[in-house]
């Protein structure tokens, strides 16, 4: 993938995507934050992979920022409840929450782990897998072919029985996982990591409703939820947007960030996967970044902000 501006258009139902144009560029951007936050003096994650894999994807703006040439500082709005310089402990904390979800779940016994939309994420190649363990990463088959030889040509190799399931999470890819070897017969650990807001909302209930279908009782599953603030003025979010990125624009990285989300009442999360026979508890990111001794982000009155954001951890009742 070559240098230069992004692409930017709005979202459509059958879009797709590589790793430096609309939603593969905000997994470029996570893979760089986490690379950052691995930099840290007293890292919360360690992930040896993310850097490399965002030098591969060769969008100048992510790669300046994790080797420290741009100085989120300099680009980020201070007015704004979403910045660039908040994003490696945001995502330091994110990633800590999810490695330590597989982890209890291999702990549990479960050997059958799916990652919706894996983007850059690495985990099967640097967590410390149990012998049997299976891992299914689903996403864009061009996302997936390119980070495999990516960190083919690095020399890594998975920890665990590695599946890739080429297919778009709007179309059939519950059919697509159980054809490379998904046993639904079997617990199965899954988690969505960042996927929720670029899903329309009735797309996320439908996602809900098929991982239910293909999970066997004791199976978990861990998701990041926006929460649906009814206060929230719409508008005003997206202006602040619109502010936070325009720098972003005059370091060279073009890409219309309001338009990647899809808005719309959702559903809540945890009521939803209720109905549905799971139980779950959740924490906020502003409880994670305390707990993970990281500076706190702060919220704002009428949008919904970093810290807002909720993960829960489910799991199916027998």
């Amino acid at each position: 993938m070559g240098e230069g501006e992004i692409s930017h258009m709005p979202r459509t139902d059958n879009d797709s995507w590589d790793l430096a144009t609309s939603v593969g560029a905000t997994a470029t951007m996570v893979a760089a934050a986490r690379a950052i936050a691995s930099k840290a003096d007293n890292p919360v994650i360690q992930d040896r992979f993310a850097e490399p894999l965002v030098r591969a994807v060769g969008v100048d703006f992510f790669t300046r920022w994790v080797s420290g040439e741009l100085n989120a500082d300099d680009v980020d709005d201070h007015e704004s409840g979403w910045k660039l310089g908040q994003m490696p402990d945001a995502m330091a904390a994110r990633t800590r929450f999810f490695d330590a979800f597989f982890a209890e779940a291999a702990q549990a016994g479960i050997r059958q782990a799916v990652i919706l939309a894996s983007g850059l994420d690495a985990r099967a190649y640097r967590l410390a897998w149990p012998d049997g363990m299976t891992v299914f990463e689903i996403d864009q088959p061009q996302v997936l072919q390119f980070k495999a030889a990516t960190l083919d040509g690095l020399g890594a190799t998975p920890r665990a029985d590695l599946r890739a399931v080429p297919v778009d999470l709007r179309q059939d890819w519950p059919k697509v996982l159980q054809e490379n070897g998904f046993d639904k017969a079997r617990p199965t650990a899954w988690i969505a990591e960042g996927l929720f807001g670029y899903l329309p909302p009735q797309a996320q209930d439908r996602l809900l409703d098929n991982i239910t279908a293909l999970s066997a009782p004791g199976s978990r599953l861990a998701v990041e939820a926006i929460p649906d603030k009814p206060e929230r003025d719409t508008e005003k979010a997206r202006e602040m947007m619109r502010r936070a990125t325009a720098k972003w624009r005059d370091h060279g990285f073009e890409l219309d960030w309001e338009e990647l989300g899809f808005e719309g009442e959702r559903n809540d999360v945890a009521g939803y996967l209720d109905g549905l026979g799971w139980r779950s508890e959740g924490i906020e990111m502003s409880e994670l970044l305390a707990d993970n001794g990281l500076a706190a982000i702060a919220r704002t009155n009428d949008t919904v902000s970093v810290a807002d954001t909720v993960y829960y951890r489910s799991v199916l009742s027998a």
